[in-house]
């Protein structure tokens, strides 16, 4: 499930969207409220895929809930999209149980009550949040207040051409990334780059900051929940990185490179064409290279972490997609049974991890023998499990810290235009403070 810059840009106004959500719904607050799960009933489920092979996988993960509970019948909607599952929220008729692909807006959803708040069905469950990786528990839940659940997942690695490395080992150092970079790279005779050995500018598909800067250690937000750019050392030593590697290759040249590029999602993408030796991407991409490129050889490693983090080698930046029961849901305990089903069930979570090619976001789901993916595969299950790997943390106004900083990046520092960068950091940090502050946080 990629998550292009877009969707997470709509992921903030969709999140400004949801804080309405809470006060103006229709009919009063029917959460936890319904009929009880034993009774014979039916269930609305909304979900965000559409693709015929998507909506597939998501009825056959059903198949098994249909089997354990034949009392309450399942009605899929797919292709929904936040802003709809808003709207139905704030009209008081919403379905059932809801789901996003936007993990930035949990902190929205929880604190305006949004989305129910799961801990009561969970204690009553008995359910055990630790087959969930820690970073997965933290990006489902605000502040104390649990109101989604993990279901499929993605975690990012280091992609190389094995033809294009001639014989050299994928790096798990910045340093290293840096050196073999360089000594990758071609240029037509013209100098402009014919292929780059790593393209570290965040205009890049997957190179964004959130993707990236985690590598270098960094902690987001403060223990008040306040921007830490000119606090934490680690986002000047990321943005000192990739500047200048920047300044190797030449801005100009970088620029018209960039312009050079195909679609992320089509097989023009430089990567699958051999313009690029090395590239960070999700798990997705090794199914986009199994159908639009059988024949690149290519391996997959853990994303390098900065030189002096070497023993955080082995994570990296993981997200996913959440599933919850929206506020005024009207069978409460059947989409409780849902939810806990298809986001804790083995089978049902190797189904649909098989057909989509995304990571399940259980512990023993990863390592199911039942899982049919290519061997590069293993890669993010090992990712999304080691406890070295990050998400960045949800806030009241869904990911406007990440959008400003990558904003931030690429306009600003890329270019050159940024003179004092800790003066810069400290004018950042108080306009993402001032837009928490006018979001609640």
């Amino acid at each position: 499930m990629p998550t292009t810059t877009t969707r997470r840009l709509a992921a903030v106004t969709a999140a400004a969207g949801l804080a309405l959500a809470a006060g103006c719904t229709a009919g009063g607050d029917r959460s936890g409220h319904g009929p009880a799960s034993g009774e014979k009933q039916t269930i609305e489920v909304w979900h965000g895929w559409s693709a015929p092979h998507e909506v597939k996988a998501f009825q056959d993960a059903v198949t098994g809930f249909n089997k354990a509970h034949p009392n309450i019948t399942v009605k899929l909607v797919n292709g929904q999209t936040d802003d709809r599952i808003t709207n139905a929220i704030r009209g008081g008729n919403p379905p059932d149980v809801v789901s996003s692909f936007t993990t930035d807006s949990v902190g929205q959803w929880c604190q305006s009550g949004a989305w129910q708040n799961l801990s009561p069905f969970i204690a009553k469950s008995g359910l055990d949040l630790n087959q969930f990786p820690r970073a997965v528990r933290s990006y489902t839940e605000y502040k104390g207040t649990r109101c989604a659940m993990p279901l499929l997942a993605d975690a990012y690695g280091l992609y190389y051409n094995k033809k294009l490395m001639k014989g050299e080992r994928p790096p798990k150092t910045m340093g290293e990334l840096t050196a073999l970079a360089k000594k990758l790279t071609v240029r037509a005779p013209d100098g402009t780059i014919k292929v780059a050995g790593f393209m570290p500018s965040v205009q890049y598909y997957e190179h964004q900051v959130q993707h990236l800067a985690p590598q270098f250690g960094v902690t987001w937000l403060t223990a008040g929940g306040r921007a830490n750019f000119s606090g934490d050392p680690a986002f000047q030593a990321y943005l000192k990185w990739n500047k200048s590697l920047l300044d190797w290759y030449g801005y100009d040249d970088v620029k018209k490179f960039l312009r050079s590029m195909g679609q992320e999602f089509e097989s023009s993408n430089p990567f699958q064409k051999g313009r690029t030796a090395m590239a960070v991407d999700g798990e997705w991409r090794t199914k986009f290279i199994q159908e639009e490129a059988p024949g690149l050889d290519y391996g997959t490693a853990p994303v390098p972490v900065s030189d002096d983090r070497a023993s955080a080698y082995g994570g990296g930046f993981i997200t996913g997609t959440v599933i919850g029961i929206p506020r005024g849901a009207r069978h409460a305990p059947a989409a409780w049974e849902f939810v806990r089903y298809l986001t804790t069930d083995t089978g049902a979570l190797v189904t649909f991890a098989n057909a989509l090619g995304n990571v399940p976001s259980t512990i023993p789901a990863l390592s199911s023998p039942k899982l049919t993916l290519p061997p590069q595969f293993r890669t993010f299950l090992d990712v999304f499990k080691n406890p070295s790997s990050s998400s960045t943390p949800p806030t009241p106004n869904g990911n406007d810290y990440v959008v400003r900083f990558e904003k931030f990046t690429q306009e600003e520092w890329e270019p050159g235009k940024v003179g004092d960068l800790g003066r810069a950091l400290k004018k950042l940090d108080g306009e993402v403070d001032d837009s928490l502050k006018l979001a609640g946080g």
